[in-house]
Order: C-alpha cells, then structure tokens, then sequence
C-alpha cells in the first residue's frame, strides 16, 4: 500500500515498502492524493490540514492516564470546528471516538 511520508528530517523511507517523502507544500499534496489521508501521532500535521479545511473526521483513542498538561488538538483562539459524534466505543483500556463535520 503507498504510504506517503511527512517528516521535519529527511529519513529513508526505503526502509518501508509503498512509501514516499512528501516535500513542498502539504495541503496542496493531500489535496492531490485520490485517496483518504490517516494521520497518526502528529499534532503539528493535524493543524496543519485542520487550516487547510482538510479534516472531515476525527478518530481519538482516549487512554484514562493524564500525564502533564499536553498539546490541544484544537488550540485556543482556533475557529469553531462543527463537529458531530458520530461513535465511541471501548477499545480495551481506551475509548475511540468519531467526530465528523457537523450536517448543515
């Protein structure tokens, strides 16, 4: 499966199979994929599509643990995002959750 890559370095991406450093403008290359971008593990690409408008959906796996105070998915003074729930289910000891655009 292709697996296009962001990264603040340059790494080998020939380590995995399918996968491609995108380079340039990120928005503009999610925009040009003809399939659905997954996000994992990084906060500074998540706002970097949300001002783009790119995020329909939002899939949190909550764990009950809090440790420190963080990074906010949706910072202070950010616009209001017009999400609705769309599931939650337990997932062993954590909560996933769906948010998608709100209708209307």
């Amino acid at each position: 499966m292709p697996k296009p890559v962001v990264s603040r370095g340059a790494p080998d991406v020939s380590r995995w199979a399918g996968s491609r450093l995108l380079e340039g403008d990120l928005p503009a290359a999610v925009r040009a994929e003809r399939r659905d971008a997954v996000v994992t593990g990084s906060l500074a690409v998540v706002h970097e599509l949300m001002a783009g408008d790119l995020v329909d959906e939002y899939r949190l796996l909550t764990f009950p643990v809090v440790l420190g105070q963080g990074r906010p998915l949706f910072p202070a003074g950010s616009p209001p995002a017009g999400l609705e729930c769309l599931s939650a289910e337990r997932v062993g000891a954590a909560v996933l959750t769906r948010y998608g655009r709100a209708a209307g």
